[in-house]
């Protein structure tokens, strides 16, 4: 008799959770998932419900013999589990809708996952993630958890900095989107062997070098973007724009296209400054495109991933987080591109910190790649302030403290007046105070 292998999903009422499932049935001969649990919170159920009925059809359709389950009792889904992801939403998309529009409102960048809106995502987020790695370490202690939950590198900080839980890996589906660009633009087939020399932080990282069968064909990469016949922005949810030729050349390296925020902070503020005055904003675009997804998958006729999900601005994460799996069910000592502690591998950074980098993953984990040892010295200042504000940013989510939030704030590169910093850290924990329980006192005050 083969080997139960039991996958929990948290956050399982997720649009995304479709892929995850199509990854894991389209890699069934090589990760033989006899159990998937999907896992969510009482806000979800509804959802939750559908993802699961949906679920349930498309395993039938592949033939596969995985049996898929739904509770809102996590303790009682990790039981035995070998792989946990984690994919969710703490206040769910109308949270999503505050990081945006207050921040907007006072003049500054509205982001999920970047400044103000990133720093209340990550405390709301982090809390929660400490919660389930004390349920993994209680009930299911060699689990692997597989992080997908926003914001990945700061949330990946917070595990290594003020855990002791080793088994913890981050994914991000940007670097999934710079490959798959790529492996189109160079025309590369599945036989080519091709490695990507990628290093930064979650959201902040750059492309040094592109090896096709032990070749460099970066020159011609950047070149392409560099002179605006290729487009390297692979999401959905951010404005496509082109860097300028000057400051590709200057750089002589790939930035993912989250680097708008911080090359190009002027154009894109304007470019949301305008969507907010109209009354919109990313989260109320995804909300629609949300509400469709669900209207599909409720359709008892509908047995497969439908095309529209790949309109979220996270398509193709879950490929990643499959290949991620399968990398250490199967000892497979492959390339990734993944959120982890380098220990010291990287000369010229801390070693404390938790990177996005190039890495090698096989049974024993993520480590990073022998050809990454250096980050480029052009962005270091960049990536020191970015690092600043994400460990600032754990710090804060655990202490509860009003100050710690201000210093965070006043850390990032987007924030630009300590005055505004406060009033917005104001707003921003009044709004979210039902999902910030540890910061309960500091509200009181407040209020």
């Amino acid at each position: 008799m083969t080997k139960k292998l039991k996958v929990v999903t948290i956050g399982g009422g997720s649009s995304y959770t479709p892929e995850l499932l199509e990854g894991f049935i389209k890699r069934y001969h090589e990760l033989p998932i006899t159990e998937l649990w999907l896992v969510d919170v009482e806000a979800g159920k509804e959802k939750q419900d559908i993802i699961f009925n949906l679920c349930q059809r498309m395993i039938e359709h592949a033939g596969v013999p995985m049996t898929v389950h739904k509770s809102l009792d996590r303790r009682e889904a990790l039981k035995d589990a070998d792989f946990v992801t984690t994919q969710l939403r703490v206040g769910q998309l109308k949270a999503r809708e505050l990081d945006e529009r207050i921040p907007l409102s006072h003049g500054y960048l509205g982001q999920e996952t970047n400044g103000a809106g990133g720093l209340f995502k990550g405390l709301r987020t982090i809390p929660v993630i400490f919660d389930i790695i004390k349920d993994v370490q209680e009930i299911c202690p060699d689990a692997w958890v597989i992080n997908f939950t926003n914001p990945a590198g700061m949330v990946t900080e917070a595990v290594f900095r003020h855990t002791n839980f080793k088994k913890f890996i981050g994914v991000c589906n940007i670097p999934v989107g710079m490959k798959m660009f790529i492996t189109d633009v160079l025309k590369l087939t599945p036989e080519d062997d091709l490695g990507i020399d990628l290093f930064g932080l979650n959201h902040m990282v750059f492309i040094k070098d592109v090896l096709v069968n032990g070749e460099s064909r970066f020159a011609e990469l950047l070149d392409g973007v560099a002179s605006g016949k290729l487009s390297a922005n692979s999401v959905k949810n951010i404005f496509d724009m082109p860097f300028s030729e000057g400051l590709i050349r200057s750089l002589n390296l790939l930035p993912c296209s989250y680097l708008l925020y911080y090359f190009k902070q002027k154009e894109m503020l304007a470019i949301e400054m305008g969507e907010f005055y109209k009354g919109g904003a990313r989260a109320s675009v995804v909300q629609k495109v949300e509400k469709q997804l669900f209207e599909l998958y409720k359709d008892p006729n509908l047995d497969v991933k439908p095309k529209e999900l790949e309109l979220r601005g996270g398509a193709y994460y879950s490929d990643a987080a499959c290949e991620v799996i399968s990398a250490i069910y199967n000892d497979k000592q492959t390339e990734h591109y993944v959120n982890i502690p380098h220990h010291g591998h990287v000369d010229n950074i801390p070693a404390d910190w938790a990177i996005e980098t190039t890495s090698i993953i096989g049974r024993d984990g993520a480590r990073p790649h022998p050809r990454v040892t250096h980050f480029d010295e052009k962005v270091m200042g960049l990536i020191h302030t970015i690092k600043g504000f994400e460990v600032a940013a754990s710090q804060a989510a655990l202490s509860g403290e009003f100050n710690d939030v201000l210093l965070a704030l006043n850390l990032s590169p987007l924030i630009h007046s300590d005055k505004d910093a406060e009033v917005i850290a104001k707003e921003m924990l009044l709004a979210h105070k039902a999902h910030l329980p540890n910061f309960a006192k500091t509200i009181e005050k407040l209020a």
